[in-house]
């Protein structure tokens, strides 16, 4: 039986996608995710007259609104998840084979590296850059895993008990991450290697990203096994 002209119809699930349009889903998220991270760093210190408070309160609401939009627009392609320490878990849960999540990882970090290109064309600044800004020392690296923990957390709680809500909760959660952890949140090692390609508001500086990615795949194991032990194993996340 249809449904009524109008109606609702069901998102088909992810697996109904080719892996072409999937992978393709996760670097054009990417992509975008970086150019909003980057870009609205570039807008906020511009217009911000110094004011680094108020540069982060731009950078933070542009990044929260278009990750919960771009968890809507390509979550039903790829599950959206943008992040390799998210791919893991979802391989980690058997909701996605190891094979499909490198091509994952791999279209998430092109996606990224293009995004901080992208956004960098876009205020006429130089295409290729390094960044110098240093984020370093324990409280830094801590935050990273609380941060990344916070989030992993988040995602899998929000697909157990209320999976239409998981856009929003994801994008509340980093806005609110943003200002609690003294890192700002990176929770993400793709986006962690794109932004140190950025000598800009949002960059961090090579030499501090590997211990940004130790502590963000820590937090992700361990959020994965806090969750399975508070939400149960298998927790509504079947992919592929």
């Amino acid at each position: 039986m249809n449904p009524p002209v109008g109606a609702p119809r069901p998102e088909p699930p992810a697996e109904a996608f080719g892996v072409g349009r999937r992978l393709s889903a996760e670097a054009l998220g990417a992509a975008l995710l970086l150019a909003v991270v980057v870009g609205s760093g570039i807008m906020a210190e511009r217009l911000a007259g110094g004011n680094d408070a108020i540069a982060l309160l731009g950078n933070t609401l542009a990044t929260g609104a278009a990750l919960a939009v771009l968890i809507v627009v390509f979550g039903p392609i790829s599950g959206a998840h943008f992040n390799p320490v998210v791919t893991l878990t979802f391989v980690l849960r058997g909701a996605l084979s190891w094979r499909l999540a490198c091509g994952y990882v791999a279209a998430q970090a092109v996606g990224a590296i293009l995004g901080v290109f992208t956004a960098h064309a876009m205020f006429a600044e130089p295409i290729l850059q390094v960044s110098t800004r240093l984020r370093s020392g324990p409280a830094q690296v801590f935050s990273e895993l609380v941060a990344t923990f916070g989030l992993v957390l988040t995602i899998l709680g929000a697909l157990r008990f209320r999976p239409g809500a998981t856009p929003l909760v994801v994008g509340l959660y980093i806005t609110s991450a943003y200002w609690f952890t003294a890192s700002t949140s990176f929770a993400n090692p793709a986006v962690t290697l794109a932004r140190t390609l950025s000598n800009t508001f949002a960059g961090i500086a090579p030499t501090s990203a590997p211990s940004f990615w130790l502590a963000q795949f820590a937090g992700g194991l361990l959020a994965l096994v806090v969750s399975n032990w508070l939400f149960g194993h298998r927790s509504g996340l079947r992919q592929a």
